[in-house]
């Protein structure tokens, strides 16, 4: 009768585990022993998840932007405004923790709008939304500028 071993690296059987072994080992400079491939791994999902959060932010940004410029219900202009408010400090937070996020402004921008508008427009298809982003597109007024304060309302 045989019998199955299993032999799960720790990095598959304890995370947690894992992570504090890797620290201790390159702490110590014990390279050698070190799980470089799965180190790699990890730290190249960690760029990947830093990457993913500023999408995310921008997208869900720019969609209460356009909901609150182009949809008329003042009842939730003060839930959409809080949300612009948190992800944009939430955006400036990461962007002060990871500077070389700011090269990727322009890819993410453009496509947080074209997403942002698919949503709005599956949402709240009785409304008009332009095609076009009608504001600059930079990282300080993406930022900083309340767009409908100078809409009719």
């Amino acid at each position: 009768m045989t019998q199955s071993i299993s032999h799960k690296s720790l990095y598959e059987s304890d995370f947690l585990l894992w992570t504090q072994d890797t620290i201790a080992k390159l702490k110590a400079k014990d390279f050698d022993h070190v799980d470089l491939e799965n180190l790699l791994e990890e730290i190249e999902a960690l760029g990947n998840s830093y990457r993913d959060e500023l999408a995310s932010r921008l997208e869900t940004l720019i969609e209460h932007c356009l909901k609150r410029l182009y949809v008329d219900m003042p009842q939730e202009f003060n839930g959409w405004e809080r949300t612009i408010r948190e992800q944009r400090r939430r955006i400036k937070r990461r962007l002060q923790k990871t500077p070389s996020l700011r090269t990727l402004w322009d890819e993410f921008i453009l496509e947080a709008f074209e997403f942002a508008l698919e949503t709005v427009r599956d949402d709240y298809s009785q409304y008009q939304f332009p095609d076009t982003w009608q504001y600059d597109l930079d990282i300080d007024t993406i930022l900083n500028i309340d767009f409908w304060v100078n809409c009719q309302e």
